[in-house]
């Protein structure tokens, strides 16, 4: 990857880093799918009206309705819902190590489906020490945490399945203008969960009076979903599916130093270590200081 790329896939980290902490807050008072609604809808409207005033088209969307669609069932339906779902029961520091899985399965996914992203020791040995460092930096936390319902932490699994299938899809749109991507898969999934969630739950289920909800979700979906699926696909594009799927091993990253820096928590030596576990494992899956 370039040194655009890896800038990329670093704010990207720290955007869906933050995602877990809104996530975590929104969800005490929304329900988990009325929660990914107003996620990809109020993101969905704000990238809307950024095609606007650039004057870009959205007619690209319009032509291939279907793909967008299913591109939206695997990018945020599926595992939005499963997610939000999963912290409902299981703390965010567990979910986080599942999420960080991701590279994983796209791995997996991109071996058997595309002619060129194929396995190779090093991409598995990097996800690995990733994923064992996501693991070491929740440290003596994740063992208390490692309670909860299996099925819950089968569901955050589900979700990184899911976006492997989806990050490898999202090749397909390369063509497309990442923002006019971004804007028609939270459109598309904007429709999928508008009669999912009125089915489930009344209105009065899905609203609260809660001033600090509601700035969660607005951040969640503004910040962590509009702007971040943005550079998600800009770096799909230009980097492929697996380089992409790496954000998820910075995402535990993100979350510590965001503590760190805004809610005072103090860094543990384990963390540290964690921490750079995973740079490790991004150096070997890059490859290129070896190559040297």
């Amino acid at each position: 990857m370039s040194v655009k790329d890896w800038g990329q896939l670093v704010l990207l980290g720290a955007l869906w880093g933050g995602s877990f902490f809104f996530a975590r807050i929104a969800v005490a008072d929304i329900p988990p799918l009325a929660l990914v609604l107003y996620r990809v809808a109020v993101a969905a409207v704000g990238l809307h009206l950024w095609l606007r005033v650039r004057g870009i088209s959205f007619a690209p969307v319009l032509a291939q309705p279907g793909a967008f669609l299913l591109l939206a069932l695997l990018n945020n339906v599926i595992p939005f819902s499963l997610i939000f779902t999963g912290q409902t029961q299981i703390g965010a520091g567990l979910a986080s190590v599942f999420y960080a899985t991701t590279p994983l399965w796209t791995i997996l996914v991109a071996n058997l489906l595309t002619p060129d992203e194929k396995i190779s020791p090093p991409k598995i040995a990097g996800v690995a020490i990733g994923i064992a460092g996501a693991a070491v930096m929740i440290g003596p936390g994740l063992l208390s945490n490692l309670g909860g319902p299996t099925w819950a932490k089968l569901a955050v699994i589900g979700a990184a399945l899911s976006y492997g299938f989806a990050v490898v899809y999202a090749k397909r749109f390369r063509g497309i203008s990442p923002t006019v991507v971004a804007t028609g898969q939270l459109t598309g999934a904007t429709v999928l969960m508008v009669p999912i969630v009125f089915l489930f739950y009344s209105p009065a289920e899905i609203v609260t009076a809660s001033v600090p909800i509601w700035m969660a979700v607005l951040v969640l979906a503004l910040l962590s979903t509009a702007f971040a699926f943005i550079l998600y696909f800009n770096l799909v594009a230009s980097a492929g599916a697996t380089n992409a799927s790496l954000v998820t091993l910075l995402v535990p990253v993100s979350a510590i130093i965001l503590g760190t820096a805004f809610l005072g928590e103090r860094l543990e030596p384990f963390e540290l270590g964690g921490m750079l576990l995973v740079m490790a494992s991004l150096v070997i899956i890059d490859g290129r200081l070896f190559r040297r």
